[in-house]
């Protein structure tokens, strides 16, 4: 495993296109492997991962958040989940007050809920005509209400 240079998350060392961002990864000297192209920079983060309380889901994303400025990602994919109850979970809940706060104080550029990453709607056209390889997103028009995406300045 090595990570996308691209959108950062981890993928086998023997591909050839990233199953997240769909970057081309070239080889670099035999081992290392660079993406090439797009200048798309995405990352998808399971906040939900190892079962964290809401404290613990808060925080990381806060970590998550800062590193990908740091690492010059440009959109998140926030997996928080929808909840056990069929109402939306707390760390769902939790995560986009969050999300929100931080959009209200322009430390974070746009926020588009998985149920509205639709094509139809206007600011998800208007990500895809600024991110092309947005369109191969696996949750585009899917309406899950369990993921978040971010776009970061």
């Amino acid at each position: 495993m090595q990570s996308c240079q691209v959108c950062g998350n981890d993928i086998d060392s023997r591909v050839v296109l990233c199953p997240f961002c769909g970057s081309r990864q070239e080889c670099d000297e035999g081992q290392n492997r660079r993406a090439s192209g797009s200048g798309f920079h995405q990352k998808t983060v399971n906040l939900e991962q190892g079962l964290p309380t809401v404290e613990e889901a808060l925080h990381r994303l806060q970590q998550e958040i800062t590193t990908a400025r740091l690492e010059q990602i440009r959109l998140l994919t926030l997996i928080h989940g929808y909840g056990s109850t069929g109402k939306g979970g707390a760390i769902r809940r939790e995560c986009r007050k969050t999300l929100e706060y931080l959009l209200s104080r322009g430390e974070i550029k746009v926020v588009v809920h998985g149920e509205k990453f639709s094509r139809r709607r206007g600011l998800v056209k208007e990500l895809l005509r600024r991110f092309p390889p947005l369109a191969s997103h696996p949750h585009l028009n899917m309406q899950n209400r369990g993921i978040t995406l971010v776009q970061l300045f």
